[in-house]
């Protein structure tokens, strides 16, 4: 038991702060052995692009998006726009329609975000594509940042950096800004290492020909299709000054309902890539793969509840003040979090609070997203997430 538990502890450590830790050092001497930077294109010698934006029932954005989308930089005889607005029911077809640029793609079915973008990408030529959301606005040169690394042949995916947008007074959600700095932050180390594991569907690109159709049932559609690409023995570039502005969930409900739904894909998406599993063919990808999702999605939020019945067994057998310790750290660490959420029910603002909250909501939503996942009761057809 004693064993079962400091292995226990060690996992958990080294999923949350241990990797980071250990990225970096291997990042600071990569830059001392292997210093060399990607080659990058100029502006003038950027290739063909299309920006896809796939919209359900995103009136209330869609005017600003649009603008945001027509002012971003980019060679204008190489880029494309085309927004896929299937099963809207409100005016999200209407709004798009109005702007001749912009090629619209409207079906009345409502099948899911995945089926939306199979639609597009037929209908796309270029050597590029960028995936963008409907609520989320992008920085004027988020494109040419992009897209410029494409210069290397090596690389066939980009993803752009996720900004939450956090309220002075903002609730617990506040500890979704913070998580974000720090996904960040692993990130750009994985990237300069060798490769980010992964793309979020805020802002992702890729090259068109490696493309590969998931299967309809994908939830984490964004996710699977770089990652499939990665497999192709392709890397995926994390680029910070290519960014999307996304506004918080309302409340920490609503986020909880985007986690759960993110872990059900999660543990879908380990099944799917269990070659990755096996480090023999891709020995970094497989460690960062392992390290920064496989161990989050799976493992460790039962760890965490193991070690702490463990430790409360070690300390009524007295076995050393090192465990009394270690329970005293996890009761405050955990009452910290009971009185984050007290405190969000009471619309009282101790931003202290919201960072333990946060991470246990976020372990809390592994755990019922493996249920979910493995009792069928997470559709790729989904409701969005309230946002401020």
């Amino acid at each position: 038991m004693i064993i079962i538990f400091w292995i226990s502890l060690f996992l958990i450590f080294y999923t949350f702060f241990g990797y980071g830790i250990l990225l970096l050092i291997l990042v600071k001497l990569k830059r001392i052995f292997y210093p060399a930077q990607r080659k990058q294109y100029a502006f003038e010698e950027l290739p063909t692009c299309t920006l896809v934006v796939a919209a359900y029932n995103e009136e209330d954005f869609l005017t600003d998006k649009i603008a945001n989308t027509l002012a971003l930089r980019y060679p204008a005889d190489r880029l494309s726009f085309v927004f896929v607005t299937d099963g809207s029911t409100d005016a999200s077809p209407e709004i798009v329609s109005r702007y001749p640029q912009i090629k619209l793609l409207h079906s009345p079915a409502r099948k899911g975000k995945i089926a939306a973008v199979h639609r597009a990408i037929e209908e796309i030529t270029t050597d590029l594509i960028v995936f963008t959301d409907a609520n989320t606005f992008l920085n004027e040169d988020a494109l040419v940042n992009l897209c410029r690394h494409y210069a290397d042949e090596k690389v066939g995916a980009i993803a752009g950096e996720k900004r939450v947008m956090v309220e002075e007074n903002a609730d617990a959600t506040a500890g979704e800004g913070f998580y974000w700095k720090y996904e960040s932050k692993l990130k750009a180390w994985d990237s300069e290492l060798y490769s980010v594991v992964g793309a979020a569907g805020e802002l992702f690109s890729i090259r068109r020909r490696l493309y590969e159709p998931v299967p309809v049932n994908s939830v984490l559609d964004d996710f699977m299709i770089s990652m499939r690409i990665a497999e192709k023995g392709f890397v995926i570039v994390y680029e910070p000054d290519a960014y999307a502005l996304e506004s918080s969930s309302a409340n920490i409900t609503e986020e909880l309902k985007r986690k759960i739904r993110i872990a059900a894909g999660g543990i879908q998406s380990v099944i799917w890539l269990k070659s990755l599993l096996f480090p023999l063919k891709y020995p970094v990808l497989s460690f960062q793969y392992i390290s920064h999702r496989v161990l989050r999605w799976t493992i460790t939020p039962f760890l965490m509840i193991l070690v702490f019945v463990l430790n409360i067994v070690f300390v009524c057998l007295e076995l050393s003040n090192l465990y009394l310790v270690l329970l005293t750290a996890q009761i405050v660490f955990y009452l910290s979090a009971y009185l984050g959420k007290v405190m969000e029910s009471k619309k009282l603002r101790v931003k202290v609070l919201f960072i333990p909250y946060y991470f246990c909501v976020m372990n809390y939503a592994v755990m019922a997203g493996l249920l979910r996942f493995f009792f069928g009761g997470q559709s790729v057809i989904w409701e969005k997430a309230i946002r401020k």
